[in-house]
């Protein structure tokens, strides 16, 4: 990553140690981050650096990004909503009985 990248990237990921930041290894992450509280730079960067198949699968895998962020990338690459994980309902069961 050089460092106009890491420059660019800092905005959304203030709390990174750009050091050991990999953008193959981290690349779920940096996805997130990006769909999440990207401007249109950020999103320039990620669309310029990652294939479709990479956003969609992050979309899809995600537990991190909102549902007006999923609902945002699954209108942009058609993705079915019934696809995307934090569309589901949660398999948690809540046990509480209040």
């Amino acid at each position: 990553m050089t460092q106009a990248e890491k420059d660019l990237l800092s905005e959304v990921m203030w709390d990174i140690n750009f050091q050991t930041l990999d953008s193959k290894k981290h690349r779920k992450f940096i996805l997130e981050r990006i769909m999440q509280f990207g401007r249109h730079e950020h999103v320039k960067w990620m669309l310029e650096n990652y294939t479709d198949k990479e956003l969609i699968e992050t979309v899809k895998s995600s537990y991190n990004i909102d549902s007006k962020t999923a609902n945002f990338w699954s209108l942009y690459f058609k993705i079915p909503k019934k696809d995307i994980l934090c569309f589901r309902k949660s398999l948690v069961k809540n046990n509480w009985s209040f």
